[in-house]
């Protein structure tokens, strides 16, 4: 398991910077109980190593005028490499699409996309998405509310299932 490579500092310093990225490497090394120095050589560790992959605002989409949210399932014609490699290389391309995910089972691709508005959405949908080179299928769900949003992973349930396997 990858995580018990780590020690419980240095998950403690991942919990702490997924809840709050923007706190002071001083206030950081208070909370995980070590100084300074020692701490953001740690978390330079951490970012070299691939742990942390980057620092982010949320920033709330409807008050920025993104009023529509929708889950696009993706069915493809060939799930060769090559063609799935290229459909997220034109995902990655598209700035709607906000999350791209490939699946195993009957969808070969769920998107998380977003819109200003609903006609926003319908022309991408049209004219990129099922136009799309290898895109045999999609279907499409809108959010009506989200109910949970936590971005990261759940540190309490690693460390647990790592003090159990101690």
């Amino acid at each position: 398991m990858a995580g018990t490579r780590l020690d419980p500092i240095d998950r403690k310093i991942l919990a702490e910077l997924q809840a709050d990225g923007r706190m002071t490497n001083v206030e950081l090394a208070k909370r995980v109980g070590i100084s300074a120095p020692p701490c953001l050589r740690r978390v330079r560790t951490l970012e070299e190593a691939g742990y942390i992959r980057g620092y982010h605002a949320k920033v709330d989409p409807r008050e920025l005028g993104f009023e529509v949210q929708v889950f696009a399932m993706v069915g493809l014609q060939s799930q060769a490499e090559a063609d799935l490699s290229a459909f997220e290389a034109r995902c990655r391309a598209w700035p709607l699409v906000r999350e791209c995910h490939m699946l195993n089972g009957e969808v070969d691709f769920i998107l998380k996309c977003v819109a200003p508005d609903l006609s926003t959405f319908q022309s991408f949908l049209t004219e990129q998405l099922t136009a799309a080179d290898n895109v045999a299928s999609v279907k499409t769900s809108l959010v009506i509310r989200c109910a949970k949003d936590e971005p990261g992973v759940p540190f309490d349930v690693l460390e647990a299932r790592l003090s159990r396997s101690a």
